[in-house]
């Protein structure tokens, strides 16, 4: 990779930090699209002795790299993400990849690809993750915050996806019941 195009695909992906997703921070404003990939890298670091077989350095890969598409879309939260949405992310991920030299551009295609079909356990990790760490999140923000549906949202989001691990599920079943004791400490909708 030359310079100048190790700096323009910064210069793209800075756009991580500038994009806001739907989420707020515990001090009241919107979480960045790249402060969302941060903490779930973070998530996967203090897991990795967890999961033993799994290969961490692809899973804080998925992490890192998951929302890239975002840098040039912009988040659109999952329960208004349509198909069309989908496809317009994934043809941004691939422009975004393309400016990239070989071997990177077809090790970051073939790591989306895998992410997207969620057929390893790396992928499933990662994405039982990524969801976890959204309904962390909301539980951290102000209530007043949360949109009507994201009351009963926060009870189930990530569920399915966690499912396939005790150590997820786990995971999972403790941030619901943050989600219960948030609910009856600060007021419902």
């Amino acid at each position: 990779m030359t310079d100048r195009e190790f700096i323009d695909f910064l210069y793209k992906a800075e756009k991580m930090k500038c994009n806001t997703r739907h989420s707020w921070t515990s001090s009241g404003r919107k979480e960045s699209v790249a402060e969302h990939s941060w903490r779930l890298s973070l998530m996967a670091l203090l897991l990795e002795d967890e999961f033993l077989g799994a290969d961490f350095n692809k899973i804080i890969r998925m992490c890192i790299l998951h929302d890239l598409g975002e840098a040039i879309t912009g988040d659109i939260p999952s329960f208004l993400k349509t198909k069309a949405d989908s496809q317009v992310e994934e043809k941004a991920v691939t422009g975004l990849l393309n400016t990239l030299p070989s071997p990177q551009k077809e090790k970051f295609m073939e790591l989306f690809r895998e992410m997207e079909e969620l057929s390893t356990q790396e992928a499933k990790i990662y994405k039982a993750l990524d969801k976890l760490e959204a309904v962390i999140q909301h539980n951290e923000a102000d209530i007043s915050s949360w949109l009507p549906l994201e009351y009963e949202l926060q009870t189930t989001y990530g569920e399915k996806e966690a499912e396939f691990h005790p150590r997820l599920k786990a995971l999972r079943d403790t941030a619901r019941e943050d989600t219960i004791e948030k609910i009856k400490r600060e007021g419902t909708q």
